[in-house]
């Protein structure tokens, strides 16, 4: 990616680093020049975070995001000036089997994390993650920003708890939050093989059916991981040429509608397969419909993604047809 002066030697706090999302929004840090920290609860050797080295080229700090004296300790320390807050469970499944660590993580975690910022002075710019599920099952589609939060089951509740925590620090204490709302990640890295990009590719490569959870006609945003760290890093920027963003919510999205069928005859057709995908019909607590505007994003940030689903798909199958050669 080409150098930015604005992240030259920034001092940047990712919580998350080691998430599919934060390993890529670190590389693409790291890259540009930032000095990059991130407190980890738990070494993830398999994530891109560690497999790619990055590890070695930023700063790891051992500790939970709901450990508010020591995020307090870090942005201390290392005079953080912006932070990107990505940490969360993120897997639906287990937060409908396990809610209570969840809403610690997710929600705690987040209000625990803007208390620390309101005490460090030298922030200037943080960035929350929140999610497109934090606007429940809504009759308007596409979702835009202005709707409200009506999530239901536990992660989408989680986010939007977590979501309105960032607006009310922002409403309150003038704290310089923005919150990003972005549509389903997919691209190298993720290695939850239950999500249905990853566990396609890799059910194809090892010559089996892919399984489909759901029925297949569920409908989504499928939003390629370096758009969203490119997204991300855009953001920031744009914040520090533009105070008047500070408490806004922005949508990130290709704007493609896609069924989870869809996706998976898309990878079948770029890895050249004629398995046919099994479907479980198990899916249980999940929004049947979604997808994203991004208008605002376009008007007010001059956002675009940078792929095109079939491109970012291109690139997702060749990253994961590496990650298997290199296992073997």
């Amino acid at each position: 990616m080409e150098k930015n002066s604005f992240w030259t030697d920034r001092p940047v706090m990712v919580t998350g680093g080691a998430g599919f999302l934060g390993s890529w929004l670190v590389k693409w840090l790291q890259e540009a020049g930032a000095e990059v920290v991130c407190p980890l609860r738990d070494k993830v050797p398999h994530s891109e975070l560690f497999r790619s080295g990055l590890a070695e080229k930023v700063n790891l700090v051992e500790g939970d995001v709901t450990d508010q004296a020591l995020l307090e300790r870090v942005l201390g320390e290392y005079e953080i000036d912006t932070v990107f807050h990505l940490a969360a469970q993120t897997i639906v499944p287990i937060a409908n089997r396990n809610p209570i660590s969840t809403f610690d993580s997710n929600i705690r975690g987040t209000w625990m994390l803007l208390e620390a910022c309101r005490r460090s002075p030298q922030v200037k710019q943080i960035i929350v993650a929140s999610s497109d599920k934090a606007y429940g099952q809504q009759e308007k589609l596409p979702y835009s920003e202005e709707l409200p939060l009506e999530g239901s089951f536990p992660y989408d509740v989680s986010k939007a708890c977590s979501d309105m925590l960032a607006r009310s620090y922002y409403v309150t204490y003038d704290l310089p939050v923005v919150i990003t709302r972005c549509g389903n990640f997919f691209g190298g890295g993720d290695l939850n093989w239950n999500r249905i990009v990853p566990g396609t590719i890799r059910s194809i490569i090892r010559g089996q059916q892919p399984l489909i959870r759901s029925d297949g006609e569920y409908i989504r945003d499928y939003f390629y991981i370096e758009d969203g760290a490119a997204a991300y890093m855009l953001l920031a920027e744009k914040l520090g040429d533009s105070p008047k963003l500070v408490g806004e919510a922005f949508n990130f999205s290709n704007e493609i509608q896609l069924t989870v069928l869809d996706i998976v005859k898309k990878i079948s057709a770029i890895m050249d397969s004629v398995l046919e995908p099994v479907i479980c019909g198990e899916a249980t607590g999940e929004i049947k419909h979604q997808f994203l505007s991004a208008a605002k994003a376009r008007r007010m940030l001059s956002w675009e993604p940078l792929f095109s689903i079939d491109e970012a798909l291109q690139e997702t199958v060749i990253w994961y047809e590496r990650f298997f050669r290199d296992a073997r």
